[in-house]
């Protein structure tokens, strides 16, 4: 299977389908840098021809919050399966984080309604998850349903956040999601964690006085996956 550098966003799917592999499933992640709140991930499945094309669908972290609300009622509505799994603070920690993402990937593409014959996923291949599966470099900018899931927990995880800002309004939650800032490193300095800190994070155990956890995970190292900062102005994950 060859797929054309210029085939667009939608490509990898018809390639798929042309050799007789379908439904195609795209699962992601949002939150995996974020050292407050939830892990959590999205599956889609998008179904075939003009009905899966999803009007503005792109990699989450590059459009605006107003958008990424647009994409999410589109994709939720076109889809043929989606699902969103959530996996908290508290489980993070004693996973590990990379555990705890490959989890989150597996579960969420257990849960989908229909099951599919192939599945893509961002960056890194994902055993368990039953079904064949390839995993595309950039995946959320070069594959739609890759890109689908990644709306769904982007804007289920960034609900969430905004929520728990009502609990924890010291922190800002609502502005940076959780994620590695100067506005949340300083509330972590004069508050200490909130229960739904990630007790892993050097930044985190630092705040709360106590020495970094014996094997470091890449994931909860202070900036680790930052990858700079979205259309919206919070910080995203790798």
């Amino acid at each position: 299977m060859t797929v054309r550098r210029d085939a667009g966003i939608y490509g990898y799917e018809r390639a798929l389908r042309r050799a007789g592999l379908e439904p195609i499933a795209g699962v992601d992640e949002a939150g995996r840098g974020a050292c407050a709140g939830p892990l959590v991930a999205g599956a889609v499945v998008l179904p075939p021809g003009r009905a899966g094309i999803v009007p503005g669908l792109a990699d989450s972290k590059l459009l605006t919050e107003a958008a990424r609300e647009r994409v999410y009622a589109q994709v939720v509505r076109r889809a043929l399966a989606w699902s969103v799994v959530v996996i908290d603070n508290e489980e993070c920690d004693r996973l590990g984080m990379h555990v705890a993402n490959l989890e989150a990937l597996r579960r969420a593409v257990a849960r989908l309604g229909t099951r599919p014959s192939y599945v893509l996923t961002d960056g890194f291949p994902v055993d368990g998850l039953g079904v064949p599966g390839l995993a595309v470099w950039k995946g959320d900018r070069v594959a739609a349903c890759i890109a689908a899931a990644s709306v769904i927990a982007k804007v289920t995880r960034d609900r969430l956040m905004v929520a728990m800002h009502d609990d924890w309004p010291a922190y800002d939650f609502r502005t940076h999601k959780g994620y590695i800032t100067d506005v949340h490193e300083s509330a972590l300095a004069e508050h200490g964690p909130s229960p739904v800190h990630r007790m892993r994070f050097v930044n985190v155990r630092r705040a709360a006085g106590l020495e970094p956890v014996p094997e470091v995970d890449p994931a909860t190292s202070v900036g680790a996956d930052a990858a700079g900062t979205g259309l919206d102005g919070t910080q995203e994950d790798a």
